[in-house]
Order: C-alpha cells, then structure tokens, then sequence
C-alpha cells in the first residue's frame, strides 16, 4: 500500500508540481518536497515554494544547484535571453540537464531518508520540444538509476499524458484547485497566480484553464 510508503516530490512552486504535490499528499503516507535553486531568473519561484511548503506542513529542502545556471545559456537564467521558439530549434527556456540533474539529486535525497517514490510534474502532451519532459527519458532515467544506487526507485509522472486542462481538474479532483490557481507562480516573468498573461507559460496555463472551465460548467449543467 502507497499509504504506507515515503515519497519526495520535485517541487519549484508551480501550477504542475503544486498539483503534483497535493496529489502525493492523497497517495502517500509521508511526503517530502525537494527545491533547486539553478539559477533562476526570479528567486520569488524559491520563496513561493518555501511558502506553500510551510503552509502545507510539508518538510521542505531547497538545494545548491547553481553550477547548473553557470554551465547553460537558457532565457530561464538569463534576462538578456528573449523567451522565444525559432523554427526547428528548442524553446529559449530549455534549461539542458535539468530535468536528469534534478531527478538524479532528489533520488539521493530518497534513497538517505528511505523513500524510494520520486513524483515530477514533467508532461509529453504539453512538453513543448522539451526532451527531457518524455516518457522515454523519464523511464530511461528510472532504470538508470535504480542500477546506480542497486535501489529500487519508482518515479510516479501524474501529467505525463495529460494536458493543462486535464491538470486542472486534476487539481480539482485532489481538492487544490484554488489554492492552485491563486497561490502558485508558473509566469515566466514572475507573477504569481494567474501571471501576466503574456509569457508562454501564462498563455498555456490560461488556455487550460479556460477550457477546463467550460467543460465543469457543462458538467454540472443538469
């Protein structure tokens, strides 16, 4: 039984990790949220986590990972970067590594207090070119890991095949819905809540929204 098992959830204090977060509470006995701090263009991400995780009671480690920032050139770590796609080339804020990096460091953080559940909020359907947002990696990693700490890790992806919409109600599902909506920071430009609007981030996270609006709403229609 899960309800019996420990878990570490990836957390920066967004809309999927938050939606992620609430959704270990409900599966998992005990739970614990790890942060890294990369770098980022606004540190208000790390004070949102830190935030939500106080509220939540939840033990809460944010980690050094600030190499991470020295070694990439992304729109993420630096402001003189545009947000942007070009044709046939990653987003702007493709950080490279991150995603390996970071699940690889919440595993040692598992494996030292004796969880072996690892939950990240990355998603396919939504990956935008991301490649360490796939299955394939995510799946790839598991078993990597798992061979090079001979532990048995599970990395549990909630969103992976769903989108914002579907995030939405799945917020909803595990009771976090506003709290989601108006607590967490997705905005690229460091606005929390519903964010500027403008960003990539916003605008994907504000089409979800709205659909998902419209599809609870003719729900409850009799």
């Amino acid at each position: 039984m899960l309800k019996n098992e420990k878990a570490v959830v990836v957390f920066s204090g967004g809309q999927d990790s938050t939606t992620c977060l609430f959704w270990a509470m409900k599966q998992f006995g005990e739970v614990e949220a790890v942060t890294f701090d990369y770098g980022q263009r606004h540190a208000r991400e790390i004070e949102c986590a830190k935030d939500i995780a106080r509220e939540l009671g939840i033990k809460h480690t944010i980690l050094d990972m600030s190499l991470l920032g020295q070694l990439t050139q992304n729109a993420l770590t630096r402001s003189d970067i545009a947000i942007e796609q070009k044709d046939g080339e990653l987003p702007s804020t493709f950080v490279d590594g991150r995603n390996h990096l970071f699940l690889s460091f919440a595993a040692v953080l598992a494996k030292g207090i004796g969880a072996k559940h690892i939950v990240t909020g990355v998603c396919e359907t939504d990956f935008s070119g991301y490649p360490d947002c796939r299955d394939v990696f995510v799946k790839s990693l598991n078993v990597t890991l798992n061979l090079a700490m001979d532990y048995e890790f599970v990395i549990h992806t909630p969103l992976m095949w769903i989108d914002k919409a579907e995030t939405w109600k799945l917020a909803d599902e595990v009771g976090a819905f506003d709290f989601v909506r108006e607590r967490t920071l997705t905005c690229y430009n460091g606005v929390i809540g519903d964010g500027c609007g403008e960003c990539p981030a916003c605008k994907l996270r504000k089409a979800g929204l709205n659909k998902y609006l419209l599809e609870r709403q003719g729900a409850d229609k009799p």
